[in-house]
């Protein structure tokens, strides 16, 4: 539901009246009234309020009460302030805290951290990471293009005389219906051992490469068997590789005949459904083996364009879209005597995930009518590539037309646009079978420096759709040398399991001659890559020594992020890149566009600036100072960023030299170490130690319990001066220890929290220790044992003052349980420590109070009485007594909201189990007013990362999907049985038979695959932070005979505002209600942000154009006349419905391509 705007909504009889802040005190000035009046209706206005005012100061039904002063409210919420912050003084120990620590001066040392040498550092440290893959990526591609060279084609080549591993083996063995098993041609297949190896997440084999070769290619085809043949030789460069750089992952060299061989050899990850990877079609081959594109493709929507044939161009037009990347730009028109874009992009667009998949879904509505007429297509086409006053590659540029046939050659458009430069290529692709003269298609394509492709049935799209791929790598071959850069990729899922990775890349090329003196070969042999994963560059990032709030983040050249704690994709999909602009990481404002920009041109800087950041939880919204810093990371087309609070700018490193050093005992012999040990815990409070890798032998676990015992089992072993640690961690986590016990004895042991009705109080540090007081609180202990991501902790040192955080409650859940007063919330400060001239913030304290008791003494303070023993005071009939929270709470309604909107406490007993809830879901009518008042701002933004449930699918009806039908008119039409539509029609369903699931879901993976269980989506987040607002307010909602006087009024030193309400008498104002939960969306609206696209780069190279060029290999016409018997067969077969018999599979013949 779309929230209203700041008005009581279109069912309410007046508008919001309320008063502007009145920052002094005594009596309140009247609400000022909104309206046009004028004249003496303005007179009139002005002499309303004090009238109007009288009747609502009396609250109906108890005539001898009215409601509370301005400055009866003010008090309330001093003695509110007071209470809360007497009890964070007593037992929070923030100032305790902070005098231990300068006690034990002596045990740590003050570092710092200072940006610019950090990020420098860094940056250095990645740099020299990429250049070692890209030395081992050069020597493989020039032995690479030597072992071809060197090869000698062999045109009786068997498979039997080519032994190899075959990743997908093992699955096939496994499956009756595989290939191999059918054809009994194992014999050429390697049987290998594998090791499990935690670096590849995979079980590996070092001795050995694999081979995938996708599923639709022949693998005893003379041209697979050929390279099979040349790239056995690259095994020992992989592996000597692996010997000078032992870090090396994944070596992949990605063929243009659709062959993978990649080391170390691990079986294929093989779907239960058929397996479609080519590595042609991955993000990192196509940015190896071509320059950006800027691509436009027309379709041929004629009434000629028959069901079938139309459903393949539709289909062709979409896998043709998956051979883009981020780097190329597209868009996609249909044309019959005009021409028009298929969707609502106008121009050129950025050919990203959402952009395409705006694309693909406009597709699906192309109608066929009219008449062709080239001429409108090829003229649009040349139109929006001649369009310079957009962002476009501005390399490549092409023209993509499918259609079915046509006798236009229109060469007038070619000669007006076109020649003679020719700068724009013409690629053709004749669609379904038909019997026009595809001359025309072919001139078209030959004349232009394109291909001409065809594309009889649903089984040639995929090949016949990244084979321009071929062409356009026509002028890097001929660049040689100049154009051998490497190139290093967006984000992306690897398909082999290895997580989120960068891929190095480097095209290598044909190196022979056709012949002596003939020229030289234009054919580009494919691409190789080398992964890297995130996670190892993770590893050269400071983490703990930039405090909770933080980090290092790195962007590309298109603002895409490499690296970003917030890039936490829920779902991946290995067919497409994980892009997540640094504007959707962080919320986006104009210092970071700013920002975003000068990394993107290469540029170092440094910026403080004020910005919004969202919390753990995605509750929160906290307005703080950062500190940005960036340079870029040289050889590449990274840059990277550092951000630091100005708190963050020391932090403590232990110094336990004088304890512990010159013992060489395990550290659990030393001071302070006693303190972890769960024996300790009933007199020292329980102790949470963050999940962190102190060292490399410590064995991880999800239960803290658990973990603490390796940790301890551990220290018994371990000296302190171990290599094996991470001695910086290692002492902070002892040192921290030891401080947090001092806490416990100092402060907390001898006070009585029964008296102050709290449940607990604690204390975590930057060191990792979180400890609990009294042992039997951590039993109700949630929240994230490792502080650096806990939502109390991040916002405690972001924060002045003292921070409440309600138990989390959806709204779809059920209502807290309160029952042996477990329940409880959670108010926390940080402790900030200054040493000189040095501050920084190493700790955060806090309490747990009883949500219950609380409540009662929340009435108490908004109340005239002084104190809880106190007698209530009755007011008689004859005297004149002013409302309060407790005596009058059946008329009033009186709660404390934290600065996300979410319900703390209130004076409403059967509001307790709501606490926890955005407070719109308890008074909607209230929640309205103070957005409308601006005591309350909201943000909205889209995360990119989701996970949702898949959507059903839609009712497909009996037929096979795809399927084209004929009509009955078809059928008693002898002429169709023997058309073109009728062969395409077999060809389809023959493609079917091999590829069965995709006429039938598969019903094993319908149940338990992650496909099917969730996909990425797009989520739309609402959170609310406090506005302008910070005096005393009073307003009227104003909803005729259901007005209602308020008054609100945030308490200094918290993140709270107190609110006093009459309670509603109807609910006629029920009409609005904001939004704070989670909805599905489907992102801002991609037609309006293609209008004000973000700023970006493509790649510094651009090999488009060679003199030297030969164009004459264009393509050309194939002729495969059908059948009429065995049409005949197979239509009676469809028509009486009968299954047809399992047939054994057959795979098309990779194009024919002699090395």
């Amino acid at each position: 539901m779309a929230v209203p705007a700041r008005t009581c909504g279109s069912s309410w009889p007046g508008p919001v009246r309320t008063a502007r802040p009145w920052p002094g005190h005594g009596p309140r000035p009247f609400p000022d009234l909104r309206g046009p009046a004028s004249g003496p209706a303005r007179l009139l206005l002005l002499l309303l309020p004090p009238l109007l005012l009288l009747p609502l100061l009396t609250a109906p039904g108890a005539s001898a009460y009215s409601f509370p002063q301005q400055h009866t409210m003010q008090h309330w919420a001093r003695r509110l302030e007071q209470e809360i912050d007497g009890v964070m003084r007593i037992f929070g120990g923030a100032q305790q805290l902070r005098e231990i620590y300068k006690d034990n001066r002596n045990l740590f040392e003050v570092q710092e951290n200072e940006p610019q040498n950090l990020v420098e550092k860094v940056a250095g440290d990645i740099e020299s990471l990429l250049d070692r893959k890209v030395q081992a990526l050069k020597r493989l591609a020039d032995a690479a293009e030597n072992f071809q060279k060197a090869h000698r084609w062999q045109d009786n080549i068997k498979e039997e005389d080519i032994m190899y591993y075959d990743a997908k083996a093992d699955a096939e063995l496994d499956d009756p219906e595989g290939e191999d098993m059918e054809r009994g041609s194992k014999t050429s297949t390697l049987r290998l051992d594998f090791m499990e190896d935690p670096n590849f997440k995979n079980k590996v084999n070092y001795s050995y490469t694999a081979v995938q070769i996708p599923t639709d290619i022949y693998k005893g085809s003379t041209v697979i068997l050929n390279e099979l043949n040349w790239t056995e030789a690259l095994e020992n460069v992989f592996i000597e590789n692996r010997r000078q750089d032992p870090t090396l992952l994944w070596q992949v060299f990605g063929s243009a005949t659709g062959v993978t061989r990649y080391y170390p050899a691990t079986p294929w990850r093989a779907p239960k459904k058929i397996d479609l990877y080519d590595v042609r079609r991955r993000p990192w081959y196509i940015q190896g083996a071509s320059s950006p594109k800027d691509m436009v493709i027309i379709v041929d929507v004629s009434g000629s364009v028959s069901g079938l044939t139309l459903k393949l161009m539709k289909t062709s037009v979409c896998e043709m879209l998956d051979t883009l990347s981020d780097d190329d730009y597209v868009n996609v028109a249909s044309f019959n005597e005009k021409a028009q874009p298929v969707s609502c992009f106008t121009h050129l667009v950025q050919a990203n995930v959402r952009n395409k998949k705006v694309f693909k879904e406009a597709v699906q509505g192309m109608v066929a009518k009219g008449t062709t007429g080239y001429k409108a297509g090829f003229e649009y086409a040349f139109d929006q590539l001649q369009n310079s006053n957009i962002t476009r590659a501005n390399c490549n540029k092409m023209i993509m037309m499918f259609t079915d046939g046509g006798e236009d050659r229109v060469q007038d458009v070619f000669e007006k646009y076109n020649w003679p430069n020719r700068t724009v290529r013409v690629f053709t692709f004749s669609v379904g079978q038909h019997n026009y003269d595809v001359t025309p298609l072919q001139w078209m394509a030959c004349t232009n420096k394109g291909y001409y492709f065809e594309i009889p049935s649903i089984g040639a799209i995929r090949i016949n759709t990244q084979e321009y791929l071929d062409v356009l790598g026509r002028p890097m071959v001929l660049a040689g040398k100049e154009a051998k850069q490497v190139q290093w990729t967006n984000v992306y899922e690897d398909a082999l399991g290895l997580g989120l990775v960068v891929t190095g890349t480097l095209p290598v090329f044909n190196l022979t001659q056709d012949g002596p003196g003939e020229k030289k070969n234009q054919l580009i042999l494919g691409v190789m890559g080398i992964d890297v994963a995130l996670n190892d560059i993770k590893r050269l990032t400071p983490n703990y020594t930039l405090g909770a709030n933080g980090y290092v983040f790195a962007i590309d050249l298109n603002g895409y992020v490499l690296l970003h704690p917030n890039l936490k994709p829920q779902t991946t999909n290995f067919r497409e890149p994980v892009t997540l602009d640094f504007l959707d990481a962080e919320l986006e404002d104009e210092n970071k566009e700013e920002i975003r920009r000068s990394m993107i041109d290469g540029n170092k800087g440094h910026k403080q600036i004020r910005t919004l950041v969202k919390s753990l939880d995605e509750r929160y919204i906290d307005e703080v100072i950062r500190n940005y810093t960036w340079v870029p990371i040289r050889s590449t087309n990274y840059s990277l960023g550092l951000v630091l609070p100005p708190y963050s700018t020391f932090y403590l490193q232990a110094n336990l030299s004088d304890q512990i050093l010159q013992v060489k005992l395990p550290i659990s012999k030393l001071k302070d170490f006693e303190f972890l040990l769960p024996s300790s815990f009933e007199s020292e409070g329980h102790v949470f130690i963050a999940p962190r890798e102190y060292c490399k032998d410590l064995n991880a676990s999800d239960n803290n319990t658990e973990f603490l015992k390796n940790f301890i089992e551990l220290m018994e072993k371990v000296t302190p001066d171990s290599k094996q640690c991470n001695n910086f961690l290692l002492h902070n986590l002892i040192l921290d220890t030891g401080i947090t016990q001092q806490l416990v004895e100092r402060v907390w042991r001898d006070q009585d929290l029964n008296t102050y009705s709290l449940l607990a109080v604690f204390a975590a540090t930057d060191g990792g220790i979180t400890r609990v007081f009294p042992n039997k609180a951590a039993e109700d202990w949630t929240e994230n044992p490792e502080p650096f991501n806990a939502s109390f902790y991040r916002r405690s040192l972001d924060n002045h003052g003292y921070v409440f955080k309600p138990p989390h409650q959806d709204s779809l859940l059920r209502p807290l349980e309160l029952e042996n007063d477990t329940v409880g919330v959670l108010v926390s400060t940080a402790v900030e420590l200054s040493l000189g001239r040095r501050t920084l913030r190493p700790a955060v304290v806090g309490v747990k109070l009883d949500l219950e008791a609380w409540a009662e003494k929340f009435k108490v303070l908004a109340s005239n009485r002084t104190h809880q023993d106190q007698p209530q005071k009755q007011c008689g009939p004859s005297s004149h007594c002013e409302m309060d929270c407790e005596v009058n709470n059946e008329d009033l309604l009186c709660v404390l909201i934290d600065d996300g909107g979410f319900l703390v406490l209130s004076n409403q007993n059967h509001q307790w189990d709501q606490v926890g809830r955005f407070f719109s879901e308890v008074d909607a009518n209230l929640m309205l007013a103070l957005y409308n008042n601006s005591f309350y701002t909201r943000k909205e933004s889209y995360d990119y990362q989701a996970a949702c449930a898949p959507q059903p699918p839609g009712n497909l009806g009996a037929a096979p999907r795809g399927v084209f039908v004929p009509t009955i008119a078809d059928f008693l039409n002898l002429a169709w049985w023997t058309s073109a539509a009728a062969w395409s029609l077999f060809q389809q369903l023959l493609y079917g038979l091999i590829y069965h699931s995709w006429f039938q879901a598969d019903p094993a993976e319908a149940e338990g695959s992650p496909e099917t269980r969730e996909s990425s989506c797009v989520m739309k987040q609402t959170q609310y932070y406090f506005g302008s607002v910070n005096a005393s307010y009073n307003a009227i909602i104003d909803c005729g005979n259901c007005s209602r006087l308020f008054h609100a009024q945030r308490l200094t030193n918290t993140n709270l505002l107190f609110v006093v309400a009459e309670k509603p008498l109807c609910s006629q104002c029920e009409a609005g209600r904001l939004l704070q939960k989670e909805t599905h969306s489907d992102g801002p609206e991609q037609c309006e942000l293609v209008q004000r696209p973000r700023y970006r780069r493509g790649p510094h190279i651009c090999f488009d154009y060679n003199a030297t060029e030969d164009t004459s290999d264009c393509g050309r016409g194939a002729s495969f006349p059908p059948s009429l018997g065995v049409l005949v067969s197979l239509q009676l077969l469809l028509l009486l419905g009968l299954p047809p018999r399992p047939q054994p599979q057959v795979h098309s013949f990779a194009a024919s391509r002699r090395l």
